[in-house]
């Protein structure tokens, strides 16, 4: 049973304008490479602080919800006071959304030969 992979959708919780899930599925990531070009460029813009970025990722963390959600919508959501807290919150979605480590992997960018 130790290989087997937990698959749940691992949810962070926030309050917006009501209480709202963020999760970063294969189809957050793939709107936020539409958006951008590459997911290197969305966390490149992260790391530097744009306000956008993040605006956006919180966007693409809360599509699976509500697919009409804009990212100006989101916009009006935050707040300049809570940004700080919307950054933790994003960093847990997102730590939770990756594989851990070196389990039972299967790297997708080089076949086996």
């Amino acid at each position: 049973m130790s290989n087997l992979i937990d698959i749940r959708p691992k949810f962070v919780d926030v309050v917006l304008d009501k209480e709202r899930r963020l999760l970063f599925d294969l189809n957050a990531f793939a709107s936020l490479e539409e958006e951008y070009g590459s997911l290197d460029t969305v966390f490149d813009a992260l790391g530097k602080g744009k306000v956008k970025a993040l605006r956006d990722v919180i966007w693409a963390g809360l599509l699976h919800d509500d697919e009409n959600l804009t990212p100006k919508d989101v916009g009006k959501l935050l707040g300049l006071a809570n940004l700080e807290g919307m950054v933790e919150l994003v960093n847990k979605a997102l730590t939770q959304s990756m594989p851990s480590p070196g389990k039972n992997e299967k790297n997708l960018s080089h076949p086996p030969e």
